[in-house]
């Protein structure tokens, strides 16, 4: 599974592996997420919480489906791992939960053994250390994930090399036209921050934050959106032409870019 050279140690008696260094940028981000790893597990306190939480989101199905049986499949920027238990759970697939922040694979692990989930790994690395096997994965996700490296387009170039021919990759970026909002409400928190204003005028604008949900998830929440030290926002030519590039095949979008069946 990994490249001959790559540094490999296990930790926490075998439960996490540990590959590669980490640039300064990947050090950072996961300095950023140790203090309030996302997704938490607020709520989630047996393996059935996390199938509900599944079955609860058609992405997340349809992805599974997807995904089928007896399949290599690696999670890239996994945080704690949630998707990627849900994806092993009751299936014969291998699924690598891969990501920057040791402290959220702590909670995924935990969760997984507790759970009896045994066929997920945990590994800790920096992605542009480029750890794994050239077309060693069936699948390979990254959502939400390259957006907050120094380099989204290499570091798409470097994940796709991992994927086996005829596989599946699945990414998730932040929309430069879709994010507008959340831009504009990045720009009012640094404004009114000043004034001590910031926080409570995002908290009534944000449709999460406004939620009935408990204080840890809006403070997780918050921090991902309006607090995060790297971030990019993409278009969709920009991302096709990366397909391109790599020799990737585009399937579909969400929502759909199939602009002969908009409803105006």
């Amino acid at each position: 599974m990994f490249k001959e050279g790559i540094n490999v140690t296990k930790l926490n008696q075998g439960e996490i592996i540990q590959v590669g260094d980490k640039r300064d940028t990947a050090k950072l981000v996961e300095e950023f997420y140790s203090d309030n790893p996302f997704p938490n597990y607020d709520n989630l306190e047996t393996i059935f919480d996390l199938k509900k939480k599944v079955e609860g989101n058609e992405f997340t199905i349809n992805l599974k489906r997807l995904v089928g049986l007896g399949k290599r499949v690696i999670e890239v920027g996994s945080g704690t791992s949630q998707l990627s238990i849900a994806l092993a759970c009751g299936t014969n697939n291998q699924v690598v939960a891969f990501d920057t922040t040791l402290e959220s694979l702590r909670l995924g692990s935990d969760f997984s053994r507790k759970s009896g989930v045994t066929n997920c790994i945990f590994v800790n690395g920096d992605l542009f250390s480029n750890p794994f096997t050239k077309e060693y994965f069936d699948i390979v996700c990254c959502l939400g994930v390259l957006h907050h490296t120094e380099n989204p387009k290499k570091g798409f170039e470097i994940i796709t090399t991992w994927l086996k021919t005829e596989g599946y990759i699945v990414i998730g970026l932040y929309n430069f036209y879709g994010r507008i909002r959340t831009v504009f409400r990045q720009n009012l928190f640094q404004l009114l921050s000043s004034v001590n204003l910031g926080r409570y005028t995002v908290s009534i604008l944000d449709p999460i934050l406004r939620q009935n949900i408990s204080e840890e998830k809006k403070k997780a929440w918050f921090q991902d959106q309006y607090e995060h030290p790297v971030e990019s926002l993409h278009t969709l030519d920009e991302v096709l032409g990366w397909f391109d590039e790599n020799n990737i095949e585009f399937i579909s979008s969400i929502p759909t870019c199939d602009f002969d069946n908009v409803n105006y």
